[in-house]
């Protein structure tokens, strides 16, 4: 029985905590939650078995009555309901909603014309993952991608839609099924290098780029952190940085036994004339090349 009391006072905590949020005072969320419980009541009823001051129920119920979360149904002496909860959180939906378009609109009526060219960081798996799929889902006509097969996995959804709206996609694949990810014929996708294999820290990066207008390039890795931005000379670089991957997987299919010969599996001779010592050691360590 004790233990059934302890969880009925947390319930009413966290329902007086949430009705605050939604605008409600203290002594209103009682008054609410008591003519929940006892309907019709009169203020008096109220005060005692709620334990609000009777001259703060009387305001409460007032202005309860206004919202439309009570109803008074009686006179001499005045008694009242409560509205149901599903009616009254339907209502407090449709005037927020309406209350949030209002000021939305006049607050863009307010801001002064200008290109957004910030860049923003965003954190988390989540929030990285929400917003490839909403870049995804807003390309109207030209949608450019450099990404790992495990990473791109999760926004197939978002990919067969935009094939389905006839967007134009580029992609750049670190993996070997390209097949994967053709979604409709205006996708062409391909595989980095022709091997597909990740060799240093900018392979692990995500990176999109959506109707030459805004990309965002992200390391999903133990910690999942992105940037964002419309920037028109980031925008460039992200695109020319995706575009040369492609050529390079062209001059692969064609001349990859050529290339190979002249500098080596995985572009080593080159590769290894530029890398750090450490990125060379991981290099050799992911190839088994020297």
């Amino acid at each position: 029985m004790t233990g059934t009391i302890a969880n009925l006072d947390i319930q009413m905590t966290e329902v007086l905590r949430d009705l605050r949020a939604l605008g409600f005072t203290d002594y209103e969320a009682k008054v609410y939650i008591q003519l929940l419980r006892q309907s019709p009541a009169t203020a008096y009823e109220v005060s005692k078995n709620a334990g609000v001051p009777r001259p703060n129920t009387y305001n409460a119920l007032e202005s309860l009555a206004q919202r439309g979360a009570v109803l008074p149904v009686s006179e001499s002496p005045a008694r009242y309901v409560a509205a149901p909860p599903d009616q009254l959180l339907n209502e407090l939906t449709r005037r927020t909603t309406a209350l949030a378009d209002r000021v939305s609109a006049r607050l863009a009526a307010m801001v002064w014309p200008v290109e957004d060219q910030h860049v923003w960081t965003l954190a988390g798996e989540d929030q990285v993952h929400a917003k490839i799929d909403a870049l995804i889902d807003e390309t109207e006509h030209s949608l450019m991608i450099k990404a790992a097969s495990d990473i791109l996995s999760r926004h197939k959804p978002a990919l067969q839609r935009a094939g389905e709206r006839g967007v134009e996609m580029l992609v750049v694949l670190f993996g070997q099924d390209a097949d994967e990810f053709r979604f409709g014929n205006h996708c062409k996708v391909y595989i980095h290098e022709g091997n597909g294999v990740r060799m240093g820290t900018a392979d692990n990066l995500f990176t999109i780029a959506v109707d030459n207008e805004e990309m965002l390039t992200a390391t999903i890795q133990s910690q999942v952190v992105a940037v964002h931005t419309r920037n028109g000379p980031i925008v460039t670089m992200a695109e020319s940085l995706i575009r040369h991957d492609f050529y390079m997987a062209e001059i692969f299919a064609r001349f990859g036994d050529e290339i190979n010969a002249a500098f080596g599996p995985y572009l080593r001779d080159l590769r290894l004339s530029c890398f750090t010592p450490e990125q060379a050691e991981s290099f050799k360590r992911k190839t088994g090349l020297q």
